[in-house]
């Protein structure tokens, strides 16, 4: 199922459109949380500092954006409360995991090096990702009239992508190629989910 198609059938229903709201912030509370667990106290850096606060930002706006449409609906992140739980929780974990491979086996990183090489490439594809996403969504959201926004997420999301891509060029002559191979890694855990949202959004739907 394409994304716009996908979304336009998520925000006609205010329970599913809830739950995706939820499972939004599930996604950047799990994104501000990594690389709050990842950096080292003596050498964090404004940018990093900044991109977790924003990331924290964005998971509490999401959950409140969620009231617009049902003041009781999603008070937990448990699976209950989000579409695709499984898929939805671990997107971030995989892609991490591959990217600390990848980065281990041909570039030999270790320990701090391998921590914010990784932490560059996964947020560089994740805001990638975010850039094809959001605006859509916003304007699925504003032909529906709906209450809902995350027009101020999409300009934030942009600062996340050049100052990503900033830093990778600092990172390495070749981030380009190395940056390309996550981007293909992150594409299929992505239609995965895609596909695990479509299957719970059908199986939720009322039999004609």
């Amino acid at each position: 199922m394409e994304l716009e198609e996908l979304l336009k059938q998520i925000v006609s229903d205010d329970q599913t459109h809830a739950r995706f709201l939820n499972t939004l912030s599930l996604q950047e509370n799990i994104g501000a949380r990594k690389i709050s667990a990842n950096e080292l106290p003596e050498t964090s850096t404004y940018m990093v500092l900044k991109h977790a606060a924003e990331e924290h930002r964005h998971a509490f706006y999401l959950k409140k954006q969620v009231g617009k449409l049902s003041a009781s609906a999603c008070p937990t992140y448990e699976p209950d409360y989000l579409l695709a739980p499984y898929s939805s929780k671990y997107y971030l974990n995989k892609l991490d995991m591959a990217t600390s491979r990848y980065l281990m086996e041909h570039l030999h990183l270790k320990g701090a090096q391998l921590k914010f090489a990784a932490y560059l490439l996964v947020t560089y594809a994740i805001e990638v990702r975010a850039d094809l996403i959001y605006p859509i969504y916003q304007d699925i959201l504003t032909q529906a009239g709906s209450k809902v926004s995350v027009r101020s997420i999409i300009l934030e999301e942009q600062g996340h992508l050049e100052e990503m891509t900033a830093q990778l060029k600092n990172f390495s002559p070749d981030w380009e190629f190395h940056a390309n191979h996550i981007i293909s890694i992150e594409k299929n855990l992505y239609q995965n989910w895609i596909n695990d949202l479509a299957t719970a959004i059908k199986e939720e739907s009322p039999v004609a």
